[in-house]
């Protein structure tokens, strides 16, 4: 497809006018910048448990033709999540995500009864969330967390110098610490 040239800056991402004059968007409605990929054993199983745990809404699953899946998408709030089916040879690829939600507690739990292991118990940290952290059956740690305060400037810093803060933090690192250190290379 021939591009007619006549492009218009957009932040960092170009977009330009179709023939027709409309706008081709460099990111497509309902994507952001930076979509994230799970590449999993098994995604039909991690859509189902991001299902449970999150509230996530399947968007897409298409299969290859040995059955695997080759491609998935899922959005959890307003962001969509790619994931795809690993194959044998490749080895294990766990991510990180952080998961802004309303209420870190409740989603905490949903989680733990979708299948996922605690690694951080919901904990309110000096900045004004609450935070806390989940491993999926797939290697992939979630971190929960809700803003449950504006907090300014200068409380942050005044907290962050207070024991009862520095406790909260020390668990929060120490229970990542543990989770990671435990995991092979």
């Amino acid at each position: 497809m021939e591009r007619n040239g006549s492009f218009r800056r957009k932040g960092l991402f170009m977009s330009e006018m179709s023939d027709t004059g409309a706008e081709i968007r460099a990111v497509p409605e309902g994507y952001h910048a930076v979509t994230p990929w799970i590449i999993s054993r098994d995604t039909a199983g991690l859509i189902e448990f991001v299902g449970r745990a999150f509230g996530a809404e399947e968007i897409a699953r298409v299969h290859n033709e040995d059955g695997s899946i080759g491609h998935a998408e899922f959005r959890i709030g307003d962001s969509v999540m790619m994931a795809f089916d690993a194959t044998e040879e490749w080895p294990d690829t766990p991510g990180f995500f952080r998961l802004y939600v309303e209420d870190a507690d409740e989603v905490h739990r949903r989680a733990l009864e979708a299948g996922a292991t605690s690694v951080t118990e919901v904990t309110h940290l000096f900045w004004g969330d609450r935070v806390g952290r989940v491993r999926d059956s797939y290697g992939n740690l979630w971190w929960i967390q809700a803003r449950v305060e504006e907090v300014e400037p200068a409380e942050m810093e005044r907290r962050a110098g207070e024991r009862e803060w520095i406790e909260r933090m020390a668990y929060v690192q120490e229970s990542l610490d543990h989770e990671l250190g435990n995991r092979t290379r």
